[in-house]
């Protein structure tokens, strides 16, 4: 029985890589016995000279450390080894049980035959599970509860969804496996970037010289989640600091090995970003907001166009002002101004946005006059949206009311010294789908907003809804670089139900925290305690 060629070429490269594994252990155990060798030379300090023990005590430090740092490099090591060779065995001795029910051996023939069925399937099985997930192509959902969002981390940092009361937006993995579980993938990244396969696309040819070899400074960001049936899905980004190619590696790990889905260079240098923003009145709103993008688009990224729909007469000179204003300033002239003379809506705004455009196919990025964003956040945006393939539906970091969160200082600090991800400066907004960036063709193909929807909220679910029940893949994920700033919410009469009920949610949820809150609640009853004890203190005295 014959192996099929892209069997055998995975079994050789597993057994590849268990041996490689075993000699850098043995390479690892040789340098510890090395590192902790005594030292012969004849440097030492003489009996009784003072700095004898601070030598000692130094020197004894520093192999403890190094010790310490090699034991836990070969135990990780060990773990991984172990690990590798016992999902192995469990799976092959599965597949075999099944394969000896199924055509039983006749006095002991076909052994050979049997054993390479048993890899093939254990291999056919660990890519079933990449095909089944949702990897490659979008998966058909009932609604936006459906979804199972990223979680984005960096080299440091890991920003969640799941906090509970207990976690925090943003906070460095507390738990070993996690930190060693992102650590693995990081490397195996860069693995499959520094050591590309035919099928990546590169010319074998090409010698290691001639390529650009890439190291965990490179590492820029990434996004995991986990299907519990399937397994978990790896998105990583490299890119060197002096160019703007940038390395994209999908992995996925089916409750097994790491398995390469792809890797490929993304060159993201001519895309351009239109943003629209939809708006009416708030003109100061509108000046701080334009503020940012001063700095980020056209100081740092220069490849964006601005789209502002304008609702109804009053404030449109102002607007008009703000944008000659800057357009004088920094010679800047890629916007667009739309005015239209009725009551806001923002589905509208944002569809007559879109096919304001004339130029053919652009990135476009949904966004409010109360959002601040970074040039990275603008780099992830292209990275994670992709024409006829997928949608970025970032989650926003919501900032809480300033008055609140800095009670105890006279003023609030700048808005730039507010954006920290804590638990009581704000929280991710993952019930809002209103920021977002996806190519016009695709918002054209699914059919745009709802129009009929008016007033506040509600249209950018629909959306999301319809991208769900499409082929597309949506990405979701909290990424760092985007804030909503807080502002005072008026929920108006002329709201159906379900949309008031969301408005006073929403105006709820963006004030303060749960520990702020509850502070505010119990007020009084502090501050009668605070009146008891200082009665008690000048009694005493």
């Amino acid at each position: 029985m014959r192996m099929p060629r892209r069997g055998l070429v995975i079994q050789a490269r597993t057994r590849w890589l268990l041996v490689g594994l075993a000699l850098l252990f043995s390479l690892v155990l040789l340098m510890y016995l090395l590192e902790c060798a005594p030292q012969t030379d004849g440097n030492g300090s003489l009996p009784g000279v003072v700095g004898e023990s601070m030598g000692k005590e130094y020197y004894q430090a520093l192999l403890q450390e190094q010790e310490e740092h090699y034991q836990n490099r070969a135990t990780s090591l060990k773990r991984q080894i172990a690990q590798l060779k016992q999902e192995l065995q469990e799976m092959s001795d599965k597949l075999k049980s099944l394969q000896e029910k199924k055509s039983p051996k006749v006095n002991g023939m076909n052994y050979q035959g049997t054993k390479e069925q048993t890899s093939n399937d254990l291999l056919e099985f660990l890519h079933s599970q990449i095909d089944k997930a949702e990897v490659s192509v979008g998966a058909k959902l009932p609604s936006e509860y459906g979804v199972i969002p990223f979680e984005s981390f960096t080299s440091m940092k890991v920003f969640q969804l799941e906090m509970g009361l207990t976690r925090h937006p943003e906070e460095k993995p507390v738990r070993k496996d996690k930190r060693d579980e992102l650590v693995e993938v990081i490397e195996a990244g860069l693995e499959v970037i520094n050591n590309p396969d035919e099928e990546d696309g590169q010319d074998e040819d090409d010698g290691v010289g001639d390529r650009q070899l890439y190291s965990e400074n490179d590492f820029i960001e990434g996004y995991y989640r986990t299907e519990r049936d399937k397994g978990t899905q790896y998105e990583l980004f490299y890119k060197k600091m002096d160019g703007m190619e940038y390395r994209h590696v999908t992995l996925f790990r089916p409750f097994g090995p790491l398995m390469k889905v792809k890797s490929e260079t993304v060159d993201i240098s001519r895309s351009i970003i239109n943003i629209i923003v939809p708006l009416a009145g708030r003109t100061e709103a509108f000046a701080q907001f334009m503020q940012n993008f001063r700095d980020v688009c056209i100081h740092q990224d220069k490849r964006v166009h601005l789209t502002v729909v304008y609702f109804g007469q009053d404030g449109l000179s102002e607007v008009k002002s703000i944008l000659d204003s800057v357009a004088r300033e920094t010679d800047f002239h890629n916007y667009t101004l739309v005015s239209l003379n009725e009551e806001f809506n923002r589905g509208r705004g944002l569809d007559m946005g879109a096919r304001a455009w004339e130029k053919g196919e652009v990135l476009m990025f949904f966004c409010d006059v109360d959002v601040y964003f970074t040039a990275e956040f603008l780099n992830s945006c292209r990275l994670n949206a992709e024409p006829g393939k997928k949608v970025f539906y970032p989650v926003v970091f919501s900032l809480y009311n300033p008055a609140i969160v800095y009670a105890n200082q006279d003023i609030p600090p700048p808005v730039e010294q507010q954006l920290v991800h804590k638990k009581d400066s704000g929280f991710w907004r993952d019930f809002g789908f209103g920021m977002t960036c996806q190519y016009r063709t695709d918002f054209l193909t699914v059919g745009g907003f709802d129009l009929e929807v008016k007033g506040w909220g509600g249209e950018d679910v629909h959306l999301y809804r319809k991208y769900l029940h499409g082929e597309l893949m949506v990405v979701r994920t909290p990424v760092p670089g985007l804030f909503h700033l807080w502002h005072e919410k008026h929920c108006a009469d002329e709201l159906t139900p379900e949309q008031y009920r969301m408005c006073i949610q929403s105006k709820a949820m963006n004030e303060a925290s749960h520990s702020h809150l509850g502070m505010l609640v119990f007020r009084d009853e502090i501050e009668a305690h605070l009146r008891k004890q200082a009665y008690r203190t000048n009694s005493e005295a």
